[in-house]
């Protein structure tokens, strides 16, 4: 209990300016936790100071966020390093000083004083769990205690970035269709806003009985311009109450989750990539000698959907009383025959790890093609749907003047 209320000394950048062995003027910085701590860590280098002051701030600083590609680039360079014979606490200085993003070098000195301090990566790196979450210490924990902690990171880093292109590829998959929505409703919008008031102006001096898909449209149009506030407010609304319910209730995940698998053609490609992600990672972790019972955990919560997540979840359950891997599997009735008999060869030769990467490999790859042919897919309906929803509101419009000029 003592050692846990002790608080970790808050690290300052010093510039600093001192004469060496030699007589010459040498200066720099130096992160340390006080000015007496530099003086005593420049003396021990040989370095006499002359002066030490704590650099100034910003008073304006934005930090950069941190994203799951700096921590991909980040686990590639270090990895790199490493192979190459580089000690890690100076590995940690190049990459550190090397990275775009400050508020990412923030973290990598960080844990860099941490490590130089004796403590263990895998404690350094847990102490910023936003950015290093379980499976990534726990494959960090698995390569330091074998002694193969390059090797590890270099799986470590091909697993993040096979994670972030399947992600890629899924925001990209949904993307296209959510933009074309957004700007029919915005486009609609300024029809029923601006345009249609001015036909309707045009169509008063008439004196006849105007179409019936007109005066629909005009009173869309009114009723538009009188409750924009309720309509905007309840689709906002709608957004963030499912968005904070989706965080907060796992009810409400699963049942979202469930239907997002359901959903014609994107839900084969959430399926596919979910899939691809629970082999990527059951490989990674397996390959990396961790064990089968404890890997779930971390396969798990990358899972990315509730269902999944509790499948995985039951699977560990079932494994951990001493099913196989493959009947589990099958059980939960998530995965393709295909899979199921992949494990199964996979259990049966001892290469568990070779068989999930060449399922992860396969549904990687569906992905792709399912993605592409999704966009080709959606451009005709895009299209029609465009066509029908703007060429609608145009045609009632004008359908009054071509009934006025039939009767001229």
């Amino acid at each position: 209990m003592a050692e846990a209320a002790i608080k970790k000394p808050k690290f300052d950048a010093f510039t600093w300016e001192g004469v060496d062995k030699q007589g010459k003027k040498v200066k720099g910085i130096m992160e340390a936790a006080s000015v007496a701590f530099v003086n005593a860590t420049l003396r021990r280098q040989g370095i006499n100071p002359v002066k030490v002051a704590k650099q100034r701030k910003a008073a304006f600083k934005f930090k950069k966020k941190i994203t799951t590609k700096d921590i991909a680039v980040f686990t590639r360079q270090l990895a790199t390093m490493l192979t190459s014979g580089i000690p890690i606490a100076q590995s940690f200085d190049i990459v550190g000083k090397g990275h775009e993003n400050p508020s990412m070098q923030e973290i990598i000195m960080s844990i860099k004083h941490d490590v130089e301090s004796g403590t263990a990566l895998t404690q350094a790196l847990g102490k910023h769990p936003l950015y290093f979450d379980a499976l990534y210490c726990n494959l960090v924990q698995a390569g330091e205690q074998a002694g193969i902690l390059d090797g590890i990171l270099d799986k470590v880093a091909t697993y993040k970035e096979k994670i972030e292109a399947i992600k890629g590829k899924i925001k990209s998959a949904l993307f296209y269709p959510t933009a074309v929505i957004v700007v029919a409703f915005i486009i609609t919008a300024v029809l029923l806003v601006f345009v249609i008031p001015q036909f309707e102006s045009l169509f008063a001096g008439f004196g006849a009985d105007l179409p019936a898909m007109t005066k629909m449209v005009i009173n869309l149009s009114k009723g538009f311009q009188e409750w924009w506030w309720a309509i905007i407010g309840t689709i906002v609304g709608a957004v963030v109450f499912l968005s904070y319910s989706y965080k907060r209730s796992e009810k409400m995940q699963h049942s979202m989750d469930r239907i997002l698998l359901k959903a014609p053609v994107i839900g084969e490609i959430v399926k596919k990539a979910t899939i691809a992600r629970f082999a990527r990672t059951l490989a990674t972790m397996f390959a990396a000698g961790v064990p089968l019972v404890e890997a779930l955990d971390s396969v798990a919560g990358a899972a990315g959907n509730r269902v999944y997540y509790e499948g995985t979840m039951a699977i560990k359950s079932d494994v951990s009383t001493g099913m196989q891997l493959q009947a589990s599997m099958n059980a939960t009735g998530l995965f393709p025959n295909m899979v199921v008999q992949m494990v199964a060869i996979g259990e049966e030769s001892g290469e568990l790890d070779k068989m999930l990467s060449k399922v992860a490999d396969f549904y990687e790859a569906e992905v792709d093609d399912a993605v592409a042919g999704l966009s080709s897919l959606l451009e005709p309906i895009i299209m029609a749907f465009l066509g029908i929803v703007i060429g609608g509101l145009v045609v009632a419009m004008y359908l009054p003047i071509f009934k006025l000029a039939a009767t001229v």
